[in-house]
């Protein structure tokens, strides 16, 4: 079976293009308590979302991964009844409570936000009856090997593709912090885009307004070959937030891909997606690519100039006019196409391109242009046009039998996965006068398919003699025909189901600090229940006093500045290192031994 291509849908318009463009399984956010509180939808708009998944054998998976507050119990478990009686195939969950619940057989997915970082924790959450777990981002493939020796029956999940969290996912609390907006909570405030200067222990400014904690979005799309052997069996793309392009153009990207190098084997969804694009990544947002821990340690990982997404590099500025600049192009750039270019001080400046002569670009705003600069094509004209449109369309392969006796039609479709509809009309047939062409007709008009979700792969004609039919006739039996297949892929598609049953498997640890993220009743109960005696409260209720870690991260800044301590002997910073923004002093520690850096409060 190949790898589940899981696609992000931020709205309807977002689930339905992720199907139409090969996607095995899309997540969507329900009204409330999702990760991306910007990203929340209906439940009417998840309904709609799920019957067209299901129409081609896709998954809808829910997210209700925020922590929760006492008050919001009752809500997050209606929602979650109300998820299972329509249909949809798992719960993205955070906050243990869900486990302390009477909700219905479910299947439980436990989020990045769970911090998923070790052997030991996904074992756990596999024992207390997940059936699939959300691998953090930080793992290598070795790592991920690890985790899989260790929990040999959970379903392990990636993320192969987007945005990265700086943070161990689940244990960062500098928004709430700073901005008091918790990520745990779904309001991130994305303070790690954020420009710092970064003082060492004498005072000295070493950096001055950089993105310091930007990181660069993921691409494993050279490793995913590497991640199905290492156990992992659902890819998943990041972007709730982004634009319905970018989920069309990164899924068909991945869905070629899997096809590629998996093929041969059978998909976990039906039907093929048929694009009239060539998927390039790099044409929608991005803040330049890394494959971050999948081989280990990484060189430079962040994106400093810039949080923004600045494209594909197009060209060098060779000389600047009045309203122009003159650009050695490697690839071709047309009017209308936004391009971008760092200027003194690096600044990052951006303009439209009002027309081409030759290698002259005339732009709407000439700041910050200057002969070596690079320049970056942010907005492709061409591309996003043949993405706003119809881009794709997802087809299951069906094959049709006629049969024809003097006093009655049957028509048979049959679909790929075996399901079949069938349609019989008593008439008494009439010969046809032009044998030949009579065949001919039936063939090709039960080959079309119309609007319809099949693709004819072939029509059988069985009849005792060629009878007479009109093509108004052919086409509406089709259609009817069709239509009754749809139907019943719908009925038939099987939403699995897991009891969770209530265990005393022992958590890993015997304490859990605020990084425990507990914020009710029930998720402390559930940690009591498996054996941990000391439970502090969650950040959100109650911030911890004195200096404590804002964020924990494997993304470390002696390394991406080259004063790595294990590898740079000689050039070294005078610590303790602080980094500065708008009246706020962080702290950062360094821990070479587990290779993690923290951003602490300065005390």
């Amino acid at each position: 079976m190949k790898p589940e291509l899981l696609a992000p849908a931020g709205n309807l318009d977002a689930a339905i293009a992720a199907v139409n463009h090969g996607a095995d399984a899309v997540y969507m956010g329900a009204e409330k308590f999702g990760a991306r509180e910007a990203a929340g939808n209906s439940l009417c708009d998840v309904a709609k979302a799920l019957a067209y998944a299901h129409r081609f054998g896709a998954k809808l998976y829910l997210t209700l991964n925020t922590i929760l507050y006492e008050r919001e119990l009752d809500e997050a478990r209606r929602l979650a009844v109300e998820a299972f009686e329509m249909g949809c195939d798992a719960l993205i969950v955070q906050d243990m409570a869900f486990l302390e619940m009477d909700l219905p057989p479910i299947a439980l997915h436990a989020s990045t936000q769970a911090h998923n970082a070790s052997p030991e924790k996904v074992k756990f959450l596999q024992d207390v009856g997940f059936s699939r777990v959300v691998l953090a981002r930080e793992l290598s493939l070795l790592q991920v090997a690890g985790v899989r020796a260790a929990a040999r029956t959970v379903e392990l999940e990636a993320f192969v593709h987007g945005a990265l969290c700086v943070s161990y996912s689940g244990q960062c609390y500098l928004s709430h912090y700073l901005a008091g907006r918790s990520a745990n909570r779904g309001v991130c405030a994305q303070p790690c885009r954020s420009a710092y200067d970064l003082i060492d222990g004498s005072g000295r400014t070493v950096v001055k307004g950089k993105h310091l904690l930007s990181l660069r979005d993921l691409n494993l799309t050279a490793h995913l070959r590497s991640l199905a052997q290492a156990g992992v069996c659902s890819f998943k793309i990041e972007g709730r937030l982004k634009d319905v392009g970018y989920v069309k153009n990164v899924v068909a990207h991945y869905r070629k891909a899997i096809d590629e190098i998996f093929f041969g084997q059978k998909k976990p969804s039906s039907g093929q997606a048929y694009f009239n694009f060539n998927p390039q990544p790099g044409k929608t947002f991005s803040r330049g690519f890394t494959t971050y821990f999948a081989d280990g340690t990484p060189q430079s990982i962040a994106s400093v100039s810039t949080p923004k997404s600045v494209g594909e590099k197009v060209g060098v500025i060779q000389q600047v006019g009045s309203s122009y600049v003159e650009v050695k192009l490697s690839v071709e750039v047309c009017a209308g196409d936004g391009v971008c270019f760092f200027g003194k001080g690096g600044t990052l400046h951006g303009a439209n391109v009002n027309r081409v002569e030759g290698s002259r670009l005339f732009l709407q705003d000439m700041s910050g242009a200057a002969a070596g600069a690079a320049v970056f094509r942010s907005f492709d004209i061409a591309f996003q046009r043949q993405l706003a449109g119809s881009s794709a369309q997802r087809l299951v392969d069906a094959k049709m039998l006629f049969e024809a006796t003097p006093a009655s039609v049957r028509i048979t479709a049959t679909d790929e996965d075996g399901i079949s509809a069938s349609l019989r009309i008593d008439k008494n047939n009439v010969m046809a006068n032009n044998e030949a062409k009579a065949l001919d007709t039936v063939r090709e008009q039960l080959k079309k398919s119309g609007s319809s979700m099949f693709r004819i792969a072939c029509v059988d004609v069985h009849t005792d003699r060629p009878y007479f039919y009109a093509i108004s006739e052919l086409n509406g039996w089709r259609r009817t025909v069709l239509a009754q297949l749809a139907q019943k892929r719908q009925a038939q598609y099987i939403v699995p189901h897991k009891e969770i049953e209530k265990n005393t498997v022992p958590y890993p640890d015997l304490a859990l600090s605020f990084k425990g993220n507990v914020l009710n009743s029930r998720a402390k109960r559930f940690y009591e229940r498996h054996g941990v005696a000391d439970i502090s409260p969650a950040f959100e209720q109650e911030p911890p006093q004195g200096a404590a870690a804002l964020m924990t991260t494997r993304y470390c800044l002696l390394r991406e500045l080259g004063f790595c301590r294990k590898k740079e002997e000689g050039r070294t910073l005078q610590e303790p290192l602080f980094l500065e923004n708008n009246g706020y002093k962080l702290r950062l520690k360094f821990d070479c031994k587990s290779c993690e850096m923290t951003v602490e409060k300065n005390q």
